[in-house]
């Protein structure tokens, strides 16, 4: 198998940054256009920096169980599951609130994210997402706080109104996805009507029904299935032909999600511990709505300018019946509300195209805890939930970004931001006694990117920048108080600073008549990342829980290569791939002092990760197959907080795998498509790193569409 390995990555080197399309060929390729990278409308290759995108097209031939396993076959990113419902990828390295989510350019991350892994990912419908841009590396003068690893911009489905004819138009899609290695069931519905050029609406629904998972020589793993629905809709109106108004609702609910690993229903791993709590399951909603008014084209200094109100919602309740030796049901749960305010504009001036603006955005977190008895008898009540209650999160921004192009073949982008950060922790548990606390962050970051066209074609090109990024503390940072790890007690931390990161990074790009991809290597220096800290001290007998909290004073680096592209042969034939390798070292407080542990690898970064594959298809793209392998080498460099988690990082570190898939799908007829998928072929155990149970063994997926 490492010799069938080793071939796979030799064929990787002619490998993808940009996958397989499923678009017709047309005889003069167009550029592909961009938006997260620079704010605005942009050309792939004249963006200074790597974006990674997958179209609805690609979404739906890999069939997509969640949003986080939509992102498991893109470059540098690696997929941890701490349960087969809640997904936290790890880009470059970094994960949780680490990295930016947006939805429709509105920022998805609240100030409840966790450190870590988490599950808050998994609750954005991958069915309501027609197109997603993930742009690796800081971007925290366009976004603000926690783009460190990356941003991740999912725009959502419209009704098409623009590209119809004039008149009324109504269309479908009704769509299933069944998979028989954990026996899942996914309807999706959806609508688009309106009047062609004028006005439209979509509305979308799931229903997801996932049982437990088939391990290849477990069998069935305990409690790894649950339910979810979501639905959106989006109306879309053009007031006239340069303005339009964009109302959108979301909403998705997870039923009965367990965290196995904690349970004493989790299967060990390679030595991985088993939990002892009897459950231990989240119910989880979200919502989104907002309101988009925009100009294009617009007459005078400002040429185009748009400005969204927003307002999102999530709960949070946890169930955990602890061992039946503590008699006892923990019961958390947690509220939040973030309203939010966004106004760009985009000026062209003789100093080149300005995007600036501004964004703010308002949580209101309550949070609460119960505990009973195994008999339902309220035994007592917290001072707070698992983030201080009645508290209150600020997070106001101005940006500046400018585009200038010097002559023909040098393209300089230069920007940067003020960020205005406020917590106000209304109450917080401090070993038994209820307090509150307020703090705030101020911080100025910038960056400075190039990108040079080598040829007149435009077909090769340069780039290469410099980057800072910052990630404010947040209510999770300052106040949880909730377990961690393997049953380690966090408790609140009030006066942290702000983490700080400088970026570096270049490369080469290549888009030609037959191949595209890049090759590129980046550097981050971190500065006072907030690391645990052991206090010396447990919670009273008879189950002691060593305390721990957070301090600044993790100084050190993350640094990578990533290589991808693909060959065309010819319109038919094409093979495709990418090879990543990243490696970080952080400082670490030692035991129960306060005494910086010299530099030890950042948790659960995979060191090489590979994707490699061939593809065929019929001219009119009626037809089209492609096998795929996905590999990740051992994940082995543990630090110490590694080696406590040892219900999902196993003694020796996480082994690596080769997962082979064959898929393909037929054009029916015009209106049914038909996708299935013969995946984990070698039927191989695979964990992702840092998860807490296992993939699914060798299985089938089936998919169809239906389109009227």
């Amino acid at each position: 198998m490492h010799q069938l390995s080793f071939a796979i990555l030799l064929a990787s080197t002619l490998a993808a940054a940009q996958e397989p399309t499923s678009s017709t060929e047309t005889t003069e390729k167009l550029p592909e256009m961009v938006i997260t990278a620079t704010r605005g409308q942009t050309d792939l290759l004249k963006v200074p920096s790597v974006v990674r995108t997958l179209t609805a097209e690609q979404l739906q031939e890999r069939q997509v169980r969640t949003l986080p396993e939509a992102l498991r076959e893109v470059p540098g990113v690696n997929v941890q599951k701490t349960s087969n419902g809640q997904g936290s990828p790890f880009i470059r390295g970094f994960t949780g609130f680490r990295n930016l989510a947006l939805i429709d350019g509105i920022r998805f991350n609240n100030s409840t994210f966790r450190d870590g892994p988490n599950q808050y990912w998994n609750t954005i419908d991958s069915y309501a997402i027609d197109r997603i841009e993930l742009v690796p590396g800081q971007g925290s003068v366009l976004y603000g706080s926690d783009a460190i690893g990356g941003t991740l911009n999912m725009f959502t489905k419209g009704s098409g109104y623009l590209t119809e004819q004039p008149g009324f138009f109504f269309h479908g899609l009704t769509s299933y996805r069944g998979s028989t290695a954990e026996e899942s069931n996914v309807a999706h519905q959806e609508i688009q009507f309106g009047e062609g050029g004028k006005w439209g609406f979509h509305l979308g629904a799931s229903l997801k029904s996932f049982g437990d998972v088939h391990d290849a020589k477990l069998g069935d793993q305990p409690h790894t299935g649950y339910d979810e629905w979501a639905y959106d809709a989006k109306l879309e109106v053009s007031l006239d032909p340069n303005w339009t108004l964009t109302a959108v609702h979301q909403q998705l609910r997870q039923n009965d999600v367990w965290r196995t690993h904690a349970t004493i229903y989790g299967i060990s791993y390679e030595g991985s511990t088993i939990g002892t709590d009897l459950k231990r399951s989240f119910d989880q909603e979200r919502s989104l709505s907002y309101l988009r008014l925009a100009g294009q084209d617009l007459d005078g200094f400002i040429d185009s300018v748009s400005f969204t109100v927003s307002l999102q919602t999530t709960s949070e309740d946890e169930d955990r019946i602890r061992r039946r030796s503590e008699n006892r049901v923990d019961y958390n749960q947690t509220r939040l509300s973030t309203i939010g305010f966004d106004l760009q504009f985009q000026s062209q001036t003789p100093l080149g195209r300005l995007t600036y603006g501004a964004d703010y955005f308002r949580d209101s977190v309550n949070s609460a805890s119960q505990r009973y008895r195994l008999n339902g008898t309220l035994n007592s009540i917290g001072i707070q939930g698992p983030v201080g209650d009645d508290s209150t999160y600020h997070l106001l921004g101005l940006y500046l970004q400018d585009e200038i192009d010097l002559g023909d073949r040098v393209h300089l982008f230069v920007g940067g931001r003020y960020t205005y950060a406020k917590a106000s922790v209304g109450i917080y548990n401090d070993r038994g006694i209820a307090k509150s606390d307020k703090d705030d962050w101020r911080n100025y970051s910038a960056s400075a990117r190039v990108t040079v066209d080598l040829d007149e074609k435009d077909q090769y090109r340069f780039y290469a920048g410099v980057s800072q990024g910052f990630r404010a503390p947040n209510l999770s940072d300052l106040s949880r108080f909730d377990l961690a790890r393997n049953g380690e007690q966090d408790i609140p931390s009030v006066g942290l600073s702000p983490e700080k990161y400088i970026n570096f990074e270049l490369g080469l790009k290549a888009d030609t008549e037959h191949f595209s991809g890049n090759l590129g290597y980046f550097y981050t220096l971190i500065d006072d990342m907030i690391i645990r800290h052991y206090t010396g001290k447990s919670t009273p007998l008879p189950n002691p829980r060593p305390l721990v909290e957070r301090r600044n004073g993790g100084n050190g680096y993350m640094h990578g290569i990533e290589l991808s592209g693909q060959y065309r042969f010819n319109p038919s034939w094409s093979v495709f791939g990418h090879m990543t390798w990243t490696e970080g070292r952080v400082e670490q407080f030692v035991g129960n002092s306060v005494t910086k542990k010299q530099m030890e690898p950042i948790s659960r970064v995979v060191p090489i990760m590979w994707r490699a594959g061939v593809r065929w298809q019929t001219v009119d793209r009626r037809y089209w197959t492609e096998l795929v392998a996905l590999g990740q080498s051992d994940a082995d460099r543990l630090n110490s907080g590694d080696q406590f988690d040892s219900q999902r990082i196993p003694p020796n570190g996480n082994p690596g795998f080769v997962w082979l898939t064959l898929r393909g799908g037929v054009q029916v007829t015009q209106n049914l498509d038909v996708t299935v998928a013969l995946e984990n072929l070698l039927d191989r155990q695979i964990r992702y790193a840092g998860s807490g149970s296992n993939e699914a063994g060798f299985g089938a997926v089936l998919g169809a569409t239906v389109k009227w």
